[in-house]
């Protein structure tokens, strides 16, 4: 059984005659007898019946013809959604995400997008980098965001290098210099990000020999800053974190080169869909104008 065949047995019945149906479809009349002989075959009963003044359908054919044509409508609904996907007509787009991507890319990314391609859905699952790198290898989401190096089996692209930055209350002996040694952090009260959320601030502190001393351990970006700025201790985090701290906290360079690369991972670009390899190309383009 085969949509081929259900094509043919719904032109021959719409236009009453095999040779029509030929003509119509681009085949042989010995082509349509022979597709019909074959869902009469495969059914068990005769769904035409022929005569001097054309074909007609059998009982049994009026009974499987609403069912055919159902099946027919859907199979073209369906080749014309696909074409709007490949024409980026149509589309859903999920991605995973992390707060400040979320809040320092995403909207302004997504507002011209959606201009250009008012009909391509976009949908955000946000979370750790854990949920993400899980959400990449169960198809939850098309691509995400990720701190990397990420798990090997993803294909990366690179987006931005985001610096390291040490913030400390607004009166902490810190807050006078523009730069702090890490031999500076080892004694001091420290409030770490949970490592499921982000692991560049351990990353950071082990290669530089450190081991701070933990008072909190906190997975929300904005209640590390809190705790900090309430005098709860110091911590490190990235620079597109620290868009709009509170006044009374310092942001100060740590010694040395040390950032999160981000960038987009997924499965594989090769075989992701057009809508989310347009707006990856997006991404991409809309950073590299912006220079951010």
């Amino acid at each position: 059984m085969s949509l081929a065949k259900f094509e043919v047995f719904h032109t021959v019945v719409e236009l009453g005659s095999l040779s029509q149906a030929a003509a119509e479809l681009g085949l042989t009349q010995s082509a349509v007898s022979h597709a019909i002989a074959s869902l009469e075959s495969e059914w068990g009963f005769s769904i035409l019946s022929r005569g001097r003044a054309g074909v007609h359908l059998t009982s049994n054919g009026e009974l499987v013809l609403q069912y055919i044509r159902e099946i027919l409508k859907w199979n073209e609904q369906l080749k014309q959604q696909i074409a709007c996907i490949n024409g980026l007509e149509a589309g859903t787009v999920r991605i995973g995400t992390f707060s400040s991507v979320s809040i320092q890319w995403l909207p302004r990314i997504m507002s011209y997008f959606a201009e250009r391609h008012p009909s391509i859905e976009i949908k955000l699952l946000e979370g750790s980098y854990d949920d993400i790198e899980h959400w990449i290898s169960s198809g939850a989401v098309d691509f995400g965001f990720l701190s990397l190096p990420s798990l090997k089996s993803f294909e990366v692209i690179p987006l931005k290098k985001d610096r390291m930055l040490l913030i400390v209350p607004e009166k902490h002996p810190f807050a006078l210099l523009n730069e702090v040694r890490f031999e500076q952090i080892k004694e001091e009260m420290f409030i770490m990000p949970k490592k499921s959320c982000d692991n560049d601030v351990r990353r950071v502190l082990k290669e530089n020999n450190v081991t701070p001393t933990i008072k909190f351990e906190l997975e929300d970006d904005q209640a590390i800053i809190s705790m900090v700025q309430n005098g709860m201790g110091i911590s490190i985090l990235p620079e597109m974190v620290l868009y709009r701290v509170p006044n009374n906290i310092r942001i100060l360079g740590l010694e040395g080169d040390h950032y999160r690369s981000i960038g987009i991972a997924a499965p594989s670009f090769k075989s992701m869909s057009p809508a989310a390899k347009k707006f990856v190309k997006y991404i991409q383009s809309w950073l590299n104008e912006s220079q951010i």
